[in-house]
């Protein structure tokens, strides 16, 4: 039986998402709930839903199994935790919150109504990205010593609510959480000191974070950088150094949006070593995320659930950091 999802909220994002979702054999998005009864109708019109309901409705749909919550950062805690109580389980955009404490009450709010919570990565669940965790898992750039991650492009449009700092909004949280999610897979743990810069835009008491480079330390002795930013033309890319080699990677959401999506890997510390390009599939990350969700909810893996917790909690607490930094 298909996996019954409402969208909770017709934000641009969503609309991508059911492109994802309707690749997927194991969920059907039936339903879509809107503050704006028109904007809904037309969403559920585009990609053929049953029906479009306000927020309340949806969460109190028996027919419905789980929400997927793409609203503004601001909200996602309080309408996950709402959606939990209601018995639904959740799959969040990122970023999971804007707070440790938030993700920890939306954890918990999920293990008292003993429904799944997880943060929506598209580029986590890609082959690539998982590849490149084994080959570093087994050794293949020796001890990861420093990295570098970035994801920048162009958000001008003042009515975007990713400019909106009372709904969550700047490069960090939007672009940023990005290299910090990837920087953490990598080092399989939350940094113990973080630093960082930003240029700053909007008015006194309303700004957000336009553009932001920052440095992660880690027990462990690893050294990592990120920078993210809304002023910059399209950019998404990692490079990862280990004590013997460097991967480089643009560690996408959708490989399929490639001709021929690959990732380079080099081994060895010789100057005259060169990059080997290895092939990844070409797959679209939100049918990805769909699949592993619905993986989580029929067949619970402790373990590997245990692992999203930590890694969407470290998230959290890094971002929060980082920007606390950058106004210090």
């Amino acid at each position: 039986m298909s996996l019954r999802i409402g969208v909770l909220g017709a934000a641009r994002i969503a609309d991508s998402f059911m492109v994802g979702a309707r690749a997927s054999s194991r969920v059907e998005v039936v339903a879509v709930a809107s503050r704006e009864r028109a904007r809904g109708e037309a969403f559920a019109k585009t990609h053929g839903l049953a029906r479009a309901c306000s927020y309340d409705e949806l969460l109190a749909d028996p027919q419905i199994d789980a929400i997927y919550n793409p609203l503004p950062n601001g909200l996602h805690a309080a309408w996950s935790i709402a959606a939990a109580r209601a018995g639904k389980h959740v799959l969040c955009e990122k970023p999971l919150a804007t707070s440790e404490a938030d993700a920890q009450a939306m954890f918990d709010a999920a293990d008292a109504a003993g429904v799944v919570l997880l943060e929506a990565f598209p580029y986590m669940f890609q082959p690539e990205t998982l590849a490149i965790e084994r080959a570093i898992a087994d050794g293949a750039i020796g001890q990861v010593q420093t990295m570098f991650a970035t994801f920048g492009f162009t958000m001008a449009d003042p009515a975007n609510v990713r400019l909106d700092a009372a709904l969550g909004g700047g490069a960090l949280w939007d672009a940023g959480c990005y290299p910090v999610s990837f920087v953490r897979q990598v080092f399989g743990a939350r940094p113990i000191r973080v630093s960082s810069v930003a240029r700053w835009i909007g008015a006194a008491g309303a700004q957000i974070d336009q553009t932001l480079a920052a440095t992660l330390e880690f027990s462990a002795g690893g050294i990592a950088q990120i920078s993210c930013s809304f002023a910059t033309a399209v950019h998404r890319r990692a490079l990862i150094m280990g004590s013997a080699g460097v991967i480089d990677t643009e560690y996408q959401n959708h490989t399929e949006r490639s001709a021929a999506p690959s990732y380079r890997l080099k081994q060895g510390t010789d100057w005259q070593r060169e990059f080997e390009s290895i092939s990844v599939p070409r797959e679209n990350g939100f049918r990805l995320e769909v699949d592993a969700f619905c993986d989580m909810v029929e067949r619970p893996e402790h373990d590997a659930m245990r692992a999203r917790r930590a890694a969407s909690l470290d998230n959290a607490w890094t971002l929060a950091a980082l920007l606390e930094a950058a106004r210090s």
